[in-house]
């Protein structure tokens, strides 16, 4: 990744990653076809990622590529100019803040500003966060941008492919 170098596993690091290996495809597989055939297990996963998957990009797409978003050009070599907080503020687009289950279904992942702002902290959290985030935002002069809805996101993201589509 870039300049970085990722090493080889040591003893314990490999053992530990060829131990959770084993384990996941006992759990995904081996265990549900003692009880089921081969293929049954295997639809049912295919199906089980494929419900993961679009979740995990839906719930992405909506705060990040989006028209409200951000997409600031690097001044230079690995170099943006205004600071992380407010970059972090300017590439990002809450939805539906006012939507506890789908809060609790996403893991706050819609409060999706404070996510970037505060990754460590607990997502129960964000709601209470997202208040004080919005004031400082106003107070500082960043625009602090958010959909109301889920749906009122993913239409957003739908008029911004369409825009990108158009031939200009």
């Amino acid at each position: 990744m870039g300049r970085h170098r990722i090493g080889r596993p040591l003893r314990w690091e490999l053992v530990n990653f060829i131990v959770g290996k084993a384990a996941f495809l006992s759990i995904a597989f081996v265990i549900p076809m003692l009880f089921h055939s081969f293929w049954v297990v295997l639809f049912y996963y295919i199906v089980a990622a494929w419900v993961l998957g679009m979740t995990m990009v839906l719930v992405f797409i909506t705060p990040h590529m989006v028209p409200e978003a951000d997409f600031p050009l690097p001044s230079g070599p690995e170099r943006i100019d205004r600071p992380w907080a407010e970059h972090q503020a300017n590439v990002t687009v809450d939805f539906a803040r006012d939507n506890r289950v789908l809060t609790w279904l996403l893991g706050g992942l819609n409060y999706h500003k404070e996510h970037h702002l505060f990754p460590l902290i607990c997502h129960v959290n964000y709601p209470a966060m997202s208040e004080v985030v919005e004031q400082t935002c106003r107070d500082l002069g960043v625009p602090y941008k958010e959909h109301g809805s889920f749906l009122e996101g993913l239409a957003s993201h739908y008029r911004w492919l369409r825009r990108l589509g158009r031939e200009d």
